[in-house]
């Protein structure tokens, strides 16, 4: 195994020593191991984890795939791409009222997906001026 320094924020640091003395991780090691893995899983399905117990840890954590699928962004990136198309077919018909107002019904505005969102719909509106 490879080692590697990491410098953190007391404040989280201190946020980790609290889960390993209540005992939700045996030691900070595992806490950095699975928190590396399970990120690595969101960003990459095809990840092969290593980390021993990480299907354990992760089912003592109580991480749905529904948690795992938010972590993501709305439905495991599902409704964003879905969101994206839409938005994409109203834009490319000059139907910019329709797109905002799926956009405005589906996402808070400072949701960081309503923004790109709205900033696509801002290239079509671009093309047609």
């Amino acid at each position: 195994m490879a080692k590697d320094t990491v410098r953190y924020p007391d404040d989280v640091v201190e946020e980790i020593d609290a889960l390993v003395e209540d005992g939700m991780f045996e030691s900070k090691s595992e806490f950095y191991r699975f928190s590396a893995e399970y990120v690595l899983t969101l960003i990459d399905s095809d990840h092969e984890v290593k980390t021993f117990n990480f299907d354990e840890i992760k089912t003592e954590l109580d991480i749905s795939e529904e948690d795992h699928a938010k972590a993501l962004g709305a439905d495991g990136g599902t409704f964003f791409l879905d969101a994206v198309i839409n938005v994409r077919k109203h834009g490319l018909r000059g139907n910019y009222e329709a797109a905002e107002r799926f956009i405005d019904t589906h996402y808070d505005e400072t949701d960081q997906e309503c923004i790109i969102l709205e900033e696509l719909l801002g290239t079509y509106r671009g093309d047609s001026a």
